[in-house]
């Protein structure tokens, strides 16, 4: 006999790159999306909480000094 169980709710996170460069995560949470960064250029939104996955990663590039980048 089987049963089957459900998964936890809990995201999985979501790499952020820009022009190819990872420089972070995001993690989902009960208020948005939580920026964790992997790089020292993006610590500047490090821990911060973003309304989408297009918002942190816009962020992030602004965080690098980059373009505005479409998702």
């Amino acid at each position: 006999m089987q049963h089957s169980y459900p998964a936890p709710q809990t995201g999985k996170p979501t790499a952020i790159e820009v022009d190819g460069e990872p420089l972070g995560v995001v993690l989902p949470s009960d208020k948005g999306f939580r920026f964790l960064a992997v790089r020292f250029n993006a610590f500047a939104i490090d821990g911060q909480t973003f309304a989408s996955i297009e918002d942190a990663r816009s962020a992030a590039s602004r965080a690098i000094g980059g373009a505005e980048i479409a998702p």
